[in-house]
């Protein structure tokens, strides 16, 4: 009847089917797969397992990210008043300990007599040349510049100074090399912590007679050598696995009167890891005291250092020395290393492995696609030769 029977049809085929009630007896919600999809074969084997892997791949990667956490940097107007800043040195002065005069003259008017707060230690300038590895000058000197960089871009990461800090606990001033027998003590070790107030000001160190009074008297000018060596030079509190511009940094000159010149940019920072803390709060004096004993958050200050030096005429009016011109920026940096919430990781995940199996499907898809098109084309060229070749 109407054709069906010689096709091998049953019109039962097409009605309703008996275990179906109601409206949902002709609604299929689920696309069923073409046969040829479900059907195993080697090449649709090794396409899971490469899925598989590339799943696996970017889960481990999606994880990495998030144990590792992002670093971000928040800048933010400083609020509030601060009135202390504290200043750490340690540098070697290539002339005797009673030669030196060691001051701080800011902005506000105040004069602190540094020489009298820091510890002074007569010592030698080549048992610290020595110590550095200056015997080939110029190639250890660009050598350690590339090194000293690098590890100053480090400790510009959360991570890295937080770790170091735990590493190094200790908020001392190391030891000097020991003079031996017989050694001249031709220069000066200054070194220690001291506090300034919070404004622009001009740390310096000159010759005894020369910028101030001195009961001494006048300093003979062929005494003068304003060769130094600085391991360090920071602002705040005294952590001395943080690498500044000036750290590992040295100056040498064959005049007497010479004059060095350091201006720096002081930024106060903030290092945090895994806090959530707002900004309004941390600049609060009290907040900080409450947590100077957490791990996981530093109050410290950066700087950006440029130099200037030359030799001077010999005349009262110039004065030769080392002088650390630093200017207070109003500005607070925040560098956090964040991690986002476990939850979110697992969405994460799933819409990754999710994205990789759907884009999977389709391009096996696609490929299954193109080859049933080119084999297509191969038969009807095939039968097009063959019966042109019959006829």
């Amino acid at each position: 009847m109407n054709g069906f029977a010689a096709h091998d049809l049953n019109e039962d085929a097409f009605g309703e089917k008996s275990n179906l009630k109601g409206g949902l007896q002709t609604f299929d919600a689920f696309p069923k797969t073409k046969p040829s999809y479900t059907t195993p074969s080697r090449r649709g084997g090794q396409w899971t397992i490469l899925i598989l892997a590339i799943c696996t791949l970017f889960s481990l990667s999606e994880f990495l990210t998030w144990f590792k956490g992002t670093e971000n940097h928040h800048f933010t107007v400083e609020k509030g008043v601060s009135h202390d800043l504290q200043l750490n040195l340690d540098a070697v002065i290539r002339m005797p300990c009673d030669t030196l005069h060691i001051n701080i003259q800011d902005a506000a008017g105040d004069r602190v007599l540094a020489s009298s707060m820091l510890t002074r230690e007569p010592t030698n300038w080549k048992l610290w040349m020595d110590k550095r590895n200056y015997e080939r000058e110029y190639q250890t000197l660009s050598r350690e510049e590339s090194g000293r960089l690098a590890a100053q871009e480090e400790d510009a990461h959360a991570r890295h100074v937080l770790s170091e800090l735990r590493r190094n606990s200790k908020k001392k001033f190391p030891k000097g090399p020991k003079m031996r027998w017989g050694e001249n003590a031709d220069s000066c070790r200054v070194y220690g912590s001291l506090e300034g107030n919070k404004v622009q000001g001009d740390f310096h160190i000159t010759a005894r007679g020369h910028g101030y009074a001195d009961r001494q008297g006048h300093l003979d000018h062929s005494v003068f050598n304003f060769s130094h060596m600085i391991t360090e030079l920071s602002f705040g509190p005294h952590y001395p696995t943080i690498l500044n511009p000036l750290d590992k940094t040295i100056a040498t000159t064959e005049s007497h009167y010479y004059k060095y010149q350091y201006f720096l940019s002081v930024v106060p920072t903030i290092y945090s890891k895994n806090q959530n803390f707002a900004l309004d709060d941390l600049q609060d004096p009290q907040h900080r005291k409450t947590s100077s004993t957490n791990k996981n958050l530093i109050f410290t200050n950066q700087y950006a250092a440029t130099s200037q030096s030359e030799p001077l005429p010999e005349s009262p009016y110039l004065i030769p020395g080392i002088f650390f011109k630093y200017n207070i920026e109003p500005i607070l940096l925040l560098i956090s290393e964040e991690r986002t919430g476990f939850m979110r990781l697992l969405i994460r995940l799933v819409n990754t492995v999710s994205g990789v199996i759907v884009t999977g499907g389709w391009i096996y898809q696609i490929g299954e696609w193109v080859g049933e098109l080119r084999r297509k084309r191969a038969r009807k060229s095939e039968g097009y030769l063959h019966g042109k070749m019959t006829e």
